[in-house]
């Protein structure tokens, strides 16, 4: 930049990897494109972004902002409008000490607080939203913001549509720059290569329902020539391997917690069974993964049933109801893993709905609005 002025972006927001994911890729395609970026976090403190962004190697500050509690009438929302209002006058003292261009805003508690005392402070924002459905932060937020980067067509019923950008949602970069063969990445399982595979993930703490599918079909499983590799989530784990040490074993199924390395568990899977969060499904699209997607009944708005729509009705995605899964889940996916045909469809009309470069296509957008605040 001009007069040797590096440039210094905050980026706010997290709660769950979904949040998380995108604001970490964006701030790596930042300093991808100007290694003297300074880039600052603010999260939520106690929040999972405490942790998984300086395990990235960025810098992050904690607010003690908090969610509001249902009914909003609760007594105890007291403290959290004040916590709220102390997490805002926080913000002001970073951003003078910070003194930051741009302010990006991800979605997630911390995103309220702190775009709204960067816009009072005159710094322009910038947010990006994940899902089909927009998240409340970012719906309060479109007003002050002055780019709106959005993963679906169809936004402007939540927002301004001359501030909104179709980008795409930034996924882990390591996930396109596999270099395991398929072979490899089963093995990497103890697996057995020349078998179908199917890829269980119900995100990083779990999914109560698939978890409790695959338990009631472990039978149809054993039996079966498709092997399966299942990520409980941690939540989960103490309960489900109680459960397997009293059943018959089970040698093609792999069980464990959590996957570090999800790139070689998508180059060994033929088909993904998956919850339906945005990036789940940005990831899927842009590796051509064949998958069922389970939505999440428990998010706001229902939002992943609409994201799981936006792809079953493309034949890109097959679409079970949480509700009817403990029934058909596994026995739809035993049909459809050999099922030639319907796992080329699929992959297919998921890589169509897929952008790539969305963090990179996010980084420039920062950059000009930087520029134009100079």
């Amino acid at each position: 930049m001009e007069n040797k002025q590096p440039l210094k972006v905050i980026v706010s927001g997290g709660g769950t990897g979904g949040h998380i994911f995108p604001a970490v890729s964006i701030a790596n395609a930042i300093k991808k494109q100007h290694p003297d970026a300074e880039i600052l976090f603010v999260g939520a403190l106690g929040r999972m972004e405490m942790q998984r962004v300086p395990a990235a190697g960025y810098e992050i500050v904690g607010l003690p902002v908090r969610g509001l509690i249902r009914p909003l009438w609760n007594p105890k929302n007291i403290g959290v409008m004040k916590d709220f209002i102390k997490s805002r006058q926080m913000v002001k003292k970073i951003i003078r000490d910070f003194k930051p261009q741009v302010a990006v805003g991800v979605g997630g508690y911390a995103s309220a607080p702190t775009l709204n005392a960067a816009y009072s402070m005159g710094v322009p924002c910038l947010i990006q939203e994940q899902n089909s459905y927009a998240g409340v932060t970012n719906k309060s937020l479109a007003k002050k913001a002055s780019k709106v980067c959005v993963a679906y067509t169809g936004m402007e019923r939540f927002f301004p549509k001359d501030k909104i950008i179709l980008t795409g949602n930034p996924v882990r970069q390591n996930l396109l720059d596999v270099k395991v063969s398929k072979e490899e990445a089963i093995k990497s399982f103890s697996l057995e290569p020349g078998k179908r595979t199917v890829l269980i993930i119900g995100g990083s703490l779990g999914a109560r329902t698939v978890n409790e599918s695959v338990l009631s079909h472990l039978d149809d499983i054993r039996n079966s020539d498709v092997q399966f590799i299942w990520q409980t989530g941690k939540f989960y784990s103490d309960e489900i391997r109680r459960a397997l040490n009293n059943a018959e074993p089970v040698k093609n199924l792999y069980v464990t917690d959590f996957i570090s390395s999800m790139d070689n568990a998508y180059a060994a899977a033929d088909l993904v069974i998956s919850r339906a969060g945005a990036s789940s499904i940005s990831e899927l699209c842009l590796l051509k993964k064949p998958s069922i997607l389970v939505p999440s009944p428990n998010v706001a708005e229902d939002h992943q049933t609409k994201n799981a729509l936006a792809l079953s009705t493309k034949d890109a995605a097959i679409y079970v109801k949480d509700a009817d899964a403990r029934d058909v889940l596994i026995p739809t996916a035993l049909k459809t893993v050999v099922n030639d045909d319907k796992l080329k469809s699929l992959g297919e009309n998921a890589g169509l709905l897929a952008f790539k470069d969305s963090a990179d296509v996010i980084a420039n957008e920062v950059y000009k609005l930087a520029m134009e605040k100079k």
